[in-house]
């Protein structure tokens, strides 16, 4: 495992860097002045000079790219434009409520996903098997916006059984966090739960017609036996592959569900950094969320590969 992850290492460095640029062009590329809005509109052509000087932005772009690069070699990732605090202090302060909504939307993705894709790929009667589609399609059509808004609605108005807007840290009061943090989770994880079982009962089913299951059947094996040793054994890579693959789609929606719920995190964070013109918090949300989606597909890649005898990491 250490040879893959060896091997691995110049393509995370590439995408790294290849990201770095990105994030750092993408929030120059929108109309306004970060300059602007610390001096306030009324502000002079000198005042506005000055500040620029203060903040760095007078320098040219590459310039300011490499002093961001080499600050973040050296652990310093800049100074927030408009908060004044360092960008880790005013990541880190959102950081929480952002992994406490990520953490248990990805639970209750893998736990949706699987058991749809398990019972969908099962043999059903004809009735089932309908159901079971309805539910992926509906879930599948559904985006997380209007999933939230449909929860809040049933679950938080006609029928008010949890909170709706809001939070409450876990380490505060685990099971009032708990309360919070449904709603918004299950927003986010329905949509690309019903994409994990959808390839999943793919998968199963065309699993079912190696000729591995048929000599299964030929021997005399109990159909549930086949299912659970044999057909969703030789499934799950395709749900893992899945899994890694939707975690940086929870990322991209947690903006907009913490938004409707009213969460205080990342997302809020970065649409508030988009309004203001906050381009090193920006940057450095950008950045992240690529890092941790690569390293998400290299754990997936690691689980593929103990799950998949036929698959090596020296392949």
């Amino acid at each position: 495992m250490i040879s893959f992850l060896l091997r691995k290492l110049p393509s995370v460095a590439v995408v790294a860097l290849i990201s770095s640029a990105i994030a750092f062009i993408l929030p120059r590329l929108a109309p306004g002045d970060p300059a602007l809005a610390i001096a306030g509109s009324d502000a002079t052509p000198e005042q506005l000079a000055a500040v620029r000087e203060q903040m760095g932005l007078s320098k040219p772009l590459i310039q300011q790219y490499l002093d961001w690069m080499f600050g973040m070699f050296r652990g310093d990732f800049g100074q927030s434009f408009i908060m004044r605090r360092p960008v880790t202090t005013v990541i880190g302060s959102r950081l929480e409520s952002t992994l406490e909504l990520a953490f248990l939307a990805m639970l209750l993705m893998i736990a949706i996903g699987l058991v749809l894709g398990v019972l969908a790929g099962s043999p059903r009667s004809k009735w089932a098997r309908v159901v079971l589609d309805i539910m992926t399609t509906l879930f599948l059509a559904t985006p997380p916006f209007l999933t939230g808004l449909l929860l809040i609605l049933f679950l938080g108005i006609f029928f008010p059984i949890l909170p709706i807007s809001g939070e409450v840290g876990f380490f505060e009061d685990p099971w009032l966090a708990l309360q919070f943090l449904i709603l918004p989770a299950l927003a986010l994880a329905l949509p690309q739960a019903a994409i994990v079982a959808r390839l999943l009962q793919t998968a199963m089913n065309s699993a079912r017609g190696e000729d591995y299951v048929d000599l299964a059947k030929a021997k005399g094996v109990s159909p549930g036996r086949i299912t659970w040793r044999h057909v969703l054994r030789n499934s799950l890579g395709t749900a893992v592959v899945a899994l890694g693959l939707r975690a940086g789609d929870l990322l991209a929606g947690a903006i907009v569900i913490e938004a409707i719920f009213a969460r205080n995190g990342l997302g809020s964070l970065a649409v508030y950094s988009v309004q203001s013109r906050d381009y090193m918090v920006l940057q450095v949300l950008i950045l992240g969320a690529v890092i941790l989606a690569v390293f998400i597909q290299l754990f997936s890649e690691i689980i593929l590969a103990a799950l998949d005898p036929r698959i090596r990491f020296e392949s």
